[in-house]
């Protein structure tokens, strides 16, 4: 008897063991910026808008150097929700009604849900079936889709509620909604995935922010930005929730840059748009390229995760990693695989080791750059290649073209795309081709799944 009691102890005394080294599931909070570029935060080595809170997310957790969104704004967010590439799951500012999000997989693991801000996932506008609430969100605040004509109309989940030209207040109000979000669910397992409209055109800063930086409208703009970022995490830490809640700060693509004539002619009513130095974009430093482009200016953004305890602090990592890497990553921190469809096909991959310090180079090696469904460019560790003779769609008069040439680029020493290197290193130009062709017959019998 005595000896059944004790080995009773014992394993009682293990389970508790485990559990105590197991972490609880988190909770999840994306914050997602619009049109940012690599080089506009002060930690990415921006230097006209100071961004302190942003800035300290990477002293607190992991600063990415290769992370990697999509081209532009709509297909940007479905390969984030999704973990898909946009040509499989609708190819443009929609997504496939029988998509499954990473919303859909977390509320079936019995987390709160909820979508405040830009969603653009539903040809910007009202679909039944493609807005927040029937892709996986318990709540929305937001507008369906971007402010380009310098106007929103705000939802509430699926009530119509304004239509608003001040753009000032858009920051304000998305943090307003999602720290009442917060509040409202602190006591369970919650994602929130806040999507601002800024930095996107028509951006604008409220009169406190407004010509306080010197250096235009942008940085003004920047800055209230990073205040806002800062005033949600000061009320996540008041909470109680920072120790157990997964923050990842990043932005759809890169900076709209190489556009102004289009843009400023478009846009000529809003002061924003006036000649001279106040030009509303940001930087990509020291990236070739901006939005739109499958250079790493468009694609490649920055990239932020603190989970304090866990996400290992003050650390710069240039491991290849995507948004198509949330949905099965989260789904894996938060016990929650089993909900996966296993009929779909999955671009992203299990970041786990890579986002806790348990690996340096994480779960890929390489990297596909579509443009719609061109795929225009393949990375594997640090070669880049970019192909030849590619149909380029935008009617952007400042676009970089290329030269339209097989183009290599070693992203390690040469993180510009400044020097070609495809005549020195023909066996790598050979084995980076052969990704890209097994990567278009792959995709050319998955469409569809």
């Amino acid at each position: 008897m005595n000896r059944l009691l004790l080995a009773c102890m014992l394993l009682c005394s293990w389970v508790s063991s485990l559990q105590a080294e197991a972490p609880q599931r988190p909770s999840f909070l994306i914050i997602f910026i619009d049109d940012m570029g690599y080089g506009d935060l002060g930690c990415y080595g921006g230097e006209l808008a100071r961004t302190p809170n942003i800035d300290q997310l990477a002293i607190d957790g992991t600063r990415f150097t290769s992370f990697y969104a999509q081209t532009v704004c709509g297909p940007s967010r479905g390969a984030l929700m999704t973990g898909r590439y946009p040509h499989r799951i609708g190819g443009g500012w929609t997504t496939n009604a029988e998509e499954t999000t990473v919303a859909e997989i977390l509320k079936q693991a019995g987390y709160a849900t909820g979508c405040v801000g830009k969603w653009d996932m539903s040809k910007r506008k009202y679909q039944e079936d493609l807005v927040p609430n029937s892709q996986g969100f318990d709540y929305y605040w937001g507008p369906l889709g971007a402010n380009d004509g310098g106007q929103v109309t705000i939802w509430d989940n699926r009530d119509e509620l304004e239509t608003t030209s001040d753009m000032a207040s858009l920051t304000r109000r998305y943090t307003d909604k999602s720290i009442a979000f917060l509040e409202q669910h602190q006591h369970e397992p919650f994602f929130l995935y806040l999507a601002h409209t800024m930095m996107h055109v028509v951006i604008d800063a409220s009169p406190s922010f407004r010509d306080k930086t010197g250096n235009g409208l942008y940085a003004d703009t920047l800055e209230e930005l990073d205040a806002e970022v800062g005033r949600l995490l000061t009320r996540l830490d008041e909470l109680g929730l920072r120790e157990n809640t997964l923050v990842l700060f990043t932005s759809d693509n890169g900076p709209w840059s190489n556009d102004h004539q289009r843009q400023r002619a478009k846009n000529a009513k809003h002061v924003a748009w006036t000649a001279g130095p106040e030009i509303p974009w940001g930087s990509a430093k020291p990236l070739r390229g901006a939005k739109g482009t499958t250079w790493e200016g468009g694609i490649r953004v920055p990239g932020l995760l603190r989970w304090p305890g866990h996400v290992p602090a003050g650390r710069e990592s240039d491991a290849i990693i995507s948004t198509l890497d949330v949905l099965p990553t989260f789904a894996a921190l938060a016990a929650a695989e089993d909900y996966i469809p296993g009929e779909r096909t999955l671009d992203g991959v299990n970041q786990t080791e890579l986002f806790l310090g348990d690996s340096q180079s994480g779960n890929r090696d390489s990297f596909l750059y579509y443009d719609g469904p061109q795929l225009q460019a393949v990375r594997k560790n640090q070669w880049k290649l970019r192909l030849p003779n590619l149909k380029i769609t935008r009617n952007w008069t400042e676009l970089d073209r290329g030269s339209q040439d097989t183009e290599l680029y070693d992203l390690v020493n040469d993180i510009g795309e400044q020097v070609n290197l495809a005549n020195e290193y023909p066996e790598q130009v050979q084995s980076l081709l052969q990704l890209a062709e097994a990567a278009q017959a792959q995709s050319e019998l998955s469409q569809n799944n």
